[in-house]
């Protein structure tokens, strides 16, 4: 189900890119009718249009029409990308002074000495 869903996103979005082509392919399979019905120039004795200023004229409109598309769409990016950027309101707030604590105090004189210091482990041999 998913790879169904994708070749037809796939397919639907390269559609456009082929655009003039399917007007070109639709025109010739059709060139003869066109050539004896629509055409401008089919009255005339030495035809040789054979239909192809009813192609121009289908390839001019569907440009026309890719243009317009491509404007609009140039609109829209432009009117989703506006951005409104909100402004901040920063307060300025005094800081909090904290009285550091001094573990040792070097007022008097060390009254005796710790011999809690770390000693290597002693091998006894």
């Amino acid at each position: 189900m998913k790879k169904l869903l994708i070749i037809f996103l796939s397919c639907m979005l390269l559609v456009p890119s082929f655009g003039s082509f399917f007007v070109y392919t639709s025109f010739k399979l059709n060139q003869e009718e066109i050539a004896k019905t629509i055409c401008v120039q089919r009255k005339m004795v030495f035809n040789s249009c054979n239909g192809r200023c009813e192609l121009q004229k289908s390839l001019k409109k569907y440009a026309d029409n890719e243009k317009k598309m491509q404007n609009n769409l140039k609109e829209k990016v432009e009117v989703v990308y506006i951005q409104n950027t909100p402004t901040a309101n920063f307060k300025l707030i005094t800081p909090i002074e904290s009285a550091a604590e001094l573990f040792a105090y070097f007022d008097s004189k060390p009254v005796s000495v710790s011999n809690s210091t770390f000693h290597p482990p002693s091998c006894f041999i």
